[in-house]
């Protein structure tokens, strides 16, 4: 489910402006789905139970949510109806909603899903402006840990010439392991570029990182997919950090894990 369109954590990578969606408002001015609860409510009655996910177009804990409540109420009728839950986000305003989050768990599933990209605090505050930092993510990641609700971190994007170090990849690593993450979300090292996504993304470069725009222009050209240029020496470092310490990794056994719902889960009366 999409309960917003658009969205005010300012990425500089965002692949959701990207012209391929047909948005037809300004990217930032965040397109409310006013009957979102009422459609989810006649989903929930009519199909069988199942993991309901959020947050892959637009993060679902943006600032408008503190106001809206759209997730929270979202979630009371995940909980009432019986299904499992899961959901993308960079934001520490998913610890409002623990309560829920919990009581679902008890149910049946959930799993949060936390995007993180760089280690470095003060990079963050410059990929990912609007929006807590890593460090504050990890602690989120911890608690969630603390209360027995499974995670899965997303390993990307990752950008050639800024965040495509082997540092990074061993401190991100290390902060999933630290946090007890069950799996890691990781396309290889790399990213994506596309109309719309691409201008806005080229015009931050020029603002923070002088003179790499023309060097992804030279080095790209208009290609979709951007590899990193260290892709194999950071892939051996996830693999192996990965297998040795049991996070899920391989693409279909993540998704697999997040997508399935439990059968032994406790069933609740349709009210």
């Amino acid at each position: 489910m999409n309960l917003y369109r658009g969205c005010t954590h300012g990425c500089i990578y965002c692949d959701s402006r990207s012209d391929v969606y047909n948005m037809n408002h300004k990217f930032e001015d965040v397109e409310v789905k006013k009957n979102a609860l009422e459609l989810l409510k006649k989903e929930l009655l009519k199909r069988p139970k199942a993991m309901i996910g959020t947050g892959a177009m637009t993060d679902p804990y943006i600032p408008l949510e503190k106001h809206l409540k759209y997730l929270r109420k979202s979630l009371e009728l995940i909980y009432r109806y019986g299904f499992g839950f899961t959901c993308i986000t960079k934001s520490d305003l998913i610890l409002r909603d623990l309560d829920l989050i919990k009581k679902i768990n008890e149910k049946s599933k959930v799993v949060v899903q936390m995007t993180l990209t760089t280690a470095d605090d003060d990079l963050c505050r410059i990929l990912e402006p609007q929006v807590c930092t890593t460090s504050r993510r990890v602690e989120v990641l911890k608690i969630l840990q603390d209360e027995g609700i499974p995670t899965v971190v997303w390993l990307c994007p990752i950008l050639p010439y800024i965040n495509d170090t082997a540092e990074n990849i061993s401190s991100i690593l290390d902060f999933c392991i630290d946090s007890g993450v069950k799996g890691i979300v990781c396309f290889e090292m790399g990213m994506t570029l596309r109309d719309g996504d691409r201008q806005y993304y080229y015009k931050k470069l020029d603002e923070h990182f002088p003179g790499l725009k023309e060097k992804y222009i030279n080095e790209f050209g208009n290609n979709y997919s951007i590899p990193s240029p260290n892709n194999k020496q950071l892939m051996a470092i996830f693999n192996e950090k990965t297998n040795k310490h049991g996070i899920l990794s391989k693409l279909d056994e993540v998704f697999k894990y997040i997508s399935h719902f439990p059968q032994n889960s406790v069933q609740s009366r349709l009210i």
